[in-house]
């Protein structure tokens, strides 16, 4: 098992090395970042004294070298779009915001999906497992950005029920939440039906349904719980995606939260901010799937010994 969770974390810290070398080389292909902080009409001086002060005037190799010794040290550089901030601080300011729009997004999902689902596979081919095949081929099918626009247009513009924009109040936060959620109402649901048919298909069902037992202790105590680990294993993997996913759906209600401030920070070429979000959404990727593997691993001896 220690030999297993060695190579995992191996694994895990060479795939945070590569995403390391591929945002600090995709970031620079947006162009200067000098472009957005000098006016029009600016003199090669002024150019040359904004590269060297970020040295930006260094070969690739060197600049990446720099980055990534200060990264080890938890030092993730300056913010160019807000001098004299580190760019985690300014990185963790915003955190909240995404987490909360990501644990609302996580509990509207689940509890959606579960119950769906659920109801989906112990009424098989009935009215409602319709409904819910209807909710997850619409649910991954809808674009986030493009269903929040659709909720912006008919529950904010054209009914005034929820505010267009912002943060602050539970109202603002429904929009949102239901734009970054619903796709994954889907796949949960799906999930939780599929590991429903199979548990309502096993002996302990039909000898719990012989013994007389109501058909909602059959459903909700015995099947569901044997059914339960499958979609709460995806669940745990969800929460990352919800925060990495929420770019889109953070800058169309202007929610301050991380996926806003990445839209800025490229519009800016704010390098080192953007370098940090990513770096951040990586690790916490990296983490969640080494420690599924794992605990994988110590559930099921034979994907450690696969490995050995």
């Amino acid at each position: 098992m220690t030999r297993f969770m060695v190579y995992r974390m191996g694994q895990g810290l060479a795939t945070l090395v590569l995403i390391s070398i591929t945002v600090f080389g995709l970031v620079r292909l947006t162009g200067n970042p000098a472009n957005a902080m000098l006016p029009i009409g600016a003199g090669p001086e002024a150019y040359d004294r904004i590269e060297a002060h970020w040295g930006l005037n260094e070969p690739l190799p060197v600049q990446y070298g720099r980055f990534l010794s200060n990264a080890l040290r938890g030092d993730l550089g300056e913010s160019i779009s807000r001098p004299g901030r580190a760019a985690l601080e300014v990185v963790l300011e915003r955190v909240p915001a995404t987490l909360l729009l990501g644990g609302a997004s996580l509990l509207l999902a689940t509890l959606t999906a579960v119950v769906v689902g659920v109801m989906s596979a112990a009424y098989r081919g009935s009215l409602m497992d319709k409904f819910g095949k209807v909710v997850a081929l619409v649910g991954q099918s809808i674009p986030a950005f493009f269903l929040a626009l659709l909720l912006m247009w008919f529950l904010a513009l054209r009914t005034g029920w929820f505010p267009v924009a912002g943060y602050g109040t539970w109202r603002h936060l429904v929009l949102p939440t239901t734009a970054l959620g619903w796709y994954y109402v889907a796949a949960i649901m799906r999930l939780t039906r599929s590991a429903m048919l199979d548990a309502l298909d096993q002996d302990y069902i039909l000898h719990a349904r012989a013994k007389g037992l109501p058909g909602w202790l059959v459903i909700w105590k015995h099947a569901f719980r044997n059914a339960l680990l499958t979609p709460l294993t995806y669940v745990g993997i969800v929460l990352g995606f919800l925060m990495a996913g929420s770019v889109a759906v953070e800058a169309v209600f202007s929610w301050p939260g991380i996926g806003l401030l990445v839209v800025d920070a490229v519009k800016a070429r704010d390098f080192p901010l953007v370098q940090c979000v990513v770096l951040l959404f990586g690790s916490l990727f990296v983490a969640i799937n080494v420690a599924v593997d794992i605990v994988y691993a110590y559930l099921d001896p034979r994907i450690r010994i696969a490995t050995e």
